[in-house]
């Protein structure tokens, strides 16, 4: 059955589960979540959280998460409450288990944007209410699910679609390739040596892979990894917290810009996406993300619709 097609609801198997991989998910539960993405984005408008309460912890600055967040909740009846580190007790030494029992009596789900996996992990287990990883050093799944999400709308289909991902292989490489295999889907990585992605974590993805037909393949060279490319995506060199290593990364990375050049050797009809914000001129050229091939706007909305499906999953009234 075509995704979009099923029933467009979750039958209640993540109610009260924490999103902090996916790799805590299976297929079925990531099926539902894309198909109730669709019904949102097509009815944005509900009061089917409604009397329900979002904390949002931000340890890293944020558009698209904090707006597609506290947007999704409003659309949807609820409430969304930003708390930034440096406004609240955890900046001043009040602990991060304290801090998760203290707001778990005041609200129905905590969102973490932080710096560490190691805190989210300490965050979700001392909470009780759902845990979602609004980002993590390890980690991004709110975006990779925007982010197969848009190549589902833009392929009609998952299975079998090559995906490449140029670049650094971090926490978005990461969450990516989890995504990708668990939907059968042909996933290659293209890194510099010394920026590949977790070898643990490749190695989980491509058990996924073969489980349920899909590949995970690391290929330095970025024109060979982009042959019969169906999705060509990218991310910035220096992410957050990384500006020391900025003009060491600007060599490193020498040669993987996504270009003009870089997609004629892909799928004429190649799609190009960036989890936002761009470096023009660096990652990207601007020919390529302002140009036709590219939906990166349409994935930066789909972060919303995706994230509102989530959370009707895992706080929505029973």
């Amino acid at each position: 059955m075509n995704l979009m097609e099923q029933m467009y609801s979750t039958d209640g198997s993540m109610h009260g589960k924490n999103v902090l991989t996916w790799l805590d998910y299976n297929q079925s539960e990531v099926s539902q979540l894309l198909a109730q993405a669709q019904h949102l984005k097509e009815n944005p408008y509900s009061q089917s959280l409604k009397g329900k309460n979002l904390a949002m912890i931000f340890e890293k600055s944020s558009t698209r998460t904090r707006v597609s967040f506290e947007v999704g909740m409003v659309q949807m009846g609820g409430h969304a409450l930003y708390l930034n580190t440096r406004d609240i007790q955890v900046g001043r030494g009040e602990t991060i288990a304290d801090t998760a029992r203290v707001l778990s009596g005041y609200v129905d789900a905590i969102m973490f944007r932080t710096t560490s996996h190691g805190k989210l992990k300490e965050l979700a287990e001392h909470a009780s209410v759902p845990v979602i990883n609004g980002l993590c050093d390890i980690y991004h799944p709110c975006q990779a699910l925007a982010d197969i999400f848009t190549i589902l709308e833009l392929k009609g289909r998952l299975c079998g679609v090559k995906v490449v991902y140029i670049g650094d292989g971090n926490n978005v490489a990461h969450s990516l390739m989890i995504l990708a295999a668990m939907m059968g889907m042909e996933m290659v990585v293209s890194a510099p040596d010394g920026y590949q992605p977790d070898p643990l974590i490749t190695e989980k993805s491509q058990a996924l892979a073969k489980r349920y037909g899909g590949s995970v393949v690391l290929e330095e060279n970025p024109e060979k990894a982009v042959k019969h490319a169906d999705v060509i995506y990218t991310d910035v060199w220096t992410s957050m917290g990384q500006e020391e290593e900025s003009e060491k990364r600007l060599l490193d990375f020498e040669g993987y810009q996504v270009n003009e050049s870089l997609l004629k050797e892909a799928k004429s009809n190649v799609s190009f996406l960036h989890c936002l914000p761009a470096h023009r001129g660096e990652e990207v050229t601007a020919s390529v993300i302002d140009g036709n091939h590219s939906a990166v706007f349409q994935q930066a909305e789909n972060r919303m619709h995706v994230q509102k499906a989530i959370l009707q999953a895992v706080v929505g009234w029973k």
